[in-house]
């Protein structure tokens, strides 16, 4: 029996119903993974908000990762675009059980990740790099779309306005997203693409992206994490809004985008904190509105 990791079952104590139910769970569908695909666990269980990934070698002796989460919107189409992109720019898949999302893929080192390189310009361009590798894709049937996403925060905008603490950059980023919604793209978008999911390859010399919650759309879309990154190193510089800028056109550059148009995209992408802020009376995960804030404003 595996020893679920604690921080993973407290983030459940709050959730639904049928994810308390996953989680009660997990020790047994974790032993079935195992026994099916002939695995064995290598190393100590570790989680993010909402997985468990397990470090396992096959029959074989060969490392691998086993990650198990509940099938979701957001977990839905994972295994869907790492098939896609089949290990260019993002962790291979190995194998996948459409029935309970779990996934087998490729082993990485997880002790090195972007966050670890001293030159943020460095960190910054291979990440852009990677951007631009994942979104030469098109995205494969099924996939969430950026023109329902965008349209369904326009819908809400007014509402979330009146309860916002900045209406008025609200309502700019809203009027930004409904320019670039009529031409929302089809690209297949990783959707939370900042340092941290981005990981150094162990049989590949690569820097690596994990944890899609994909996307099919504007490139420009997916620019908004790594803007955020090292957020203290952009304050110390004593200059933000150079800062933020000088960020966005090396993404611009790197990924080839029109900059006009990923202005407005990533408006569209702070007007998303700004309405999760607002209906959840800033007791959501965006709760700080000043890195948003910002960059909406150097943009």
């Amino acid at each position: 029996m595996l020893t679920i990791p604690d921080a993973l079952i407290a983030a459940y104590q709050e959730s639904e119903e049928s994810d308390r139910i996953w989680i009660a769970d997990l020790p047994r569908l974790a032993g079935e993974m195992l026994d099916r695909w002939g695995l064995r666990v290598d190393g100590e269980p570790a989680c993010g908000m909402c997985a468990l990934v397990v470090p396992v070698r096959d029959a074989d002796g060969a490392g691998a990762v086993l990650k198990l989460q509940p099938i979701g919107d957001e977990t839905v189409g994972e295994p869907v675009a790492l098939g896609a992109w089949a290990g260019r720019g993002a962790v291979r898949l190995l194998r996948h059980d459409p029935g309970n999302g779990s996934m087998l893929l490729e082993r990485l080192d997880a002790t090195r990740t972007l966050d670890g390189v001293a030159d943020d310009v460095a960190a910054l361009r291979t990440l852009s790099a990677n951007l631009a590798v994942l979104t030469a894709v098109a995205a494969p049937p099924g996939i969430r779309r950026l023109a329902d996403v965008a349209a369904d925060l326009l819908e809400r905008a007014p509402a979330a306005a009146t309860r916002s603490p900045h209406p008025a950059l609200l309502r700019r980023c809203a009027h930004a997203t409904a320019e670039v919604l009529p031409e929302s793209g089809d690209r297949l978008l990783h959707w939370d693409l900042h340092y941290a999911n981005v990981l150094a390859g162990v049989e590949r010399a690569e820097w690596l992206a994990i944890d899609p919650k994909p996307l099919a759309g504007d490139p420009a879309f997916d620019l908004l994490p790594a803007l955020h990154n090292r957020w203290d190193d952009v304050v110390a510089t004593g200059d933000v809004a150079r800062a933020v800028r000088r960020r966005f056109d090396l993404m611009v550059e790197v990924v080839g985008l029109d900059r006009q148009r990923a202005v407005r995209w990533t408006l569209a992408r702070v007007l998303q904190q700004l309405i999760w802020n607002a209906e959840t009376g800033g007791a959501s995960w965006c709760a700080d509105l000043e890195p948003d804030r910002a960059i909406a404003e150097a943009l």
